[in-house]
């Protein structure tokens, strides 16, 4: 059985929000992922059953395999009906803020979320929130993903019963896809017993990961081939890689917002490897590079991620930004490798 995840105080509080709100707005962070649709998804799901029509407003696309869970059809994303989205922040008078610690992460969404002059409420699992303003920040960095906290604030409130595949699908794949399929960030066993009680909803866990880690395009098939045997530079003394995609790149390959989904990870199958990193130029902006962390056991690529890359995250997952060019970037990222030689041998 799962212990409480909020204190009396909080639940009250909680509660008497959603009771007194008629306009909700959930929304999510820049580039959304599987824990950050799967959340915002679930999460309305449990509204609905209290009598809510909350809707679900994105800063940008979300990857294509995330699209076969339920609802991803009302979805509003910012880039693309701005006025709509606007208009529903200044009507709201209730905003869930999922799976993120501060407003620059909703990107060019963050002056209409900040502007909202409703209560905020935050659900989230990274480190150092900073929500200025908000009612209620639900902030469990323990916690393997946001979907994991939605589930147990659900559970909590005594609305699990009531919910089907609906909920409990996209919750499922939030963990999932927040944890590597369960590879990393998942050593509790109230984790454990959150997937027993989402299977009893029916839902095909098996189909789930093939939706989302067995849906990619041949062009994206290609990519890793050509990530891994073009570009991929190991330093095997500091046991530490990193590979780059260029926009030259993302052009050959026909990319589409998901095909570096999990790239990242692929290095750290080589026999002694502790970091993999990941840089990948935007496609629109000039001397923008994102870049993704991964790392095993105990060593920090939050760290590295905090020192070097304008980002953060968990012990083993993190990512970050760099406002320079992709050689400038890996420049930096050799400086990065070095600087932490002694923890990677």
């Amino acid at each position: 059985m799962l212990k409480d995840l909020l204190s009396p105080a909080e639940c009250g509080m909680l509660r008497s929000l959603i009771d007194g709100a008629h306009n909700i707005v959930i929304c999510c962070h820049v580039n959304p992922d599987g824990d950050a649709i799967g959340s915002s998804l679930g999460w309305a799901e449990y509204l609905k059953t209290l009598g809510k029509e909350p809707a679900i407003v994105v800063p940008d696309q979300f990857p294509d395999f995330l699209q076969w869970m339920p609802g991803t059809d009302t979805i509003v994303r910012y880039d693309r009906r701005k006025d709509e989205a606007d208009a529903l922040f200044a009507g709201s008078d209730l905003v869930f803020c999922l799976d993120f610690n501060q407003p620059s992460r909703t990107d060019a969404m963050a002056d209409a979320l900040v502007g909202a002059a409703a209560p905020k409420v935050m659900f989230d699992h990274h480190l150092a929130p900073d929500m200025p303003g908000c009612a209620l920040m639900v902030s469990r960095t323990e916690m393997c993903s946001t979907s994991e906290i939605v589930f147990r604030v659900v559970w909590q409130l005594g609305g699990f019963d009531r919910l089907g595949a609906a909920f409990a699908a996209p919750v499922y794949c939030g963990m999932m896809t927040d944890t590597g399929g369960f590879t990393y960030n998942s050593t509790r066993p109230g984790i454990y017993f959150i997937i027993s009680q989402l299977l009893t909803k029916q839902i095909d866990k098996d189909k789930i990961y093939r939706n989302v880690y067995n849906n990619y395009s041949e062009n994206r098939l290609r990519l890793v081939g050509y990530v891994l045997y073009r570009k991929l530079v190991v330093d095997k003394a500091r046991h530490a890689a990193f590979f780059t995609l260029t926009r030259r790149d993302l052009l050959d390959f026909h990319f589409i917002k998901g095909d570096a989904e999990g790239l990242v990870n692929i290095p750290l199958q080589i026999k002694g490897l502790k970091l993999s990193i990941s840089l990948r130029e935007d496609r629109d902006r000039d001397n923008l590079v994102w870049v993704s962390l991964r790392s095993v056991d105990d060593f920090p690529c939050n760290k590295v991620a905090e020192m070097f890359f304008n980002g953060g995250g968990h012990l083993n997952a993190s990512g970050g930004r760099l406002n320079c060019s992709i050689d400038e970037a890996v420049e930096i990222t050799k400086r990065a490798i070095a600087h932490f030689e002694p923890t990677l041998k």
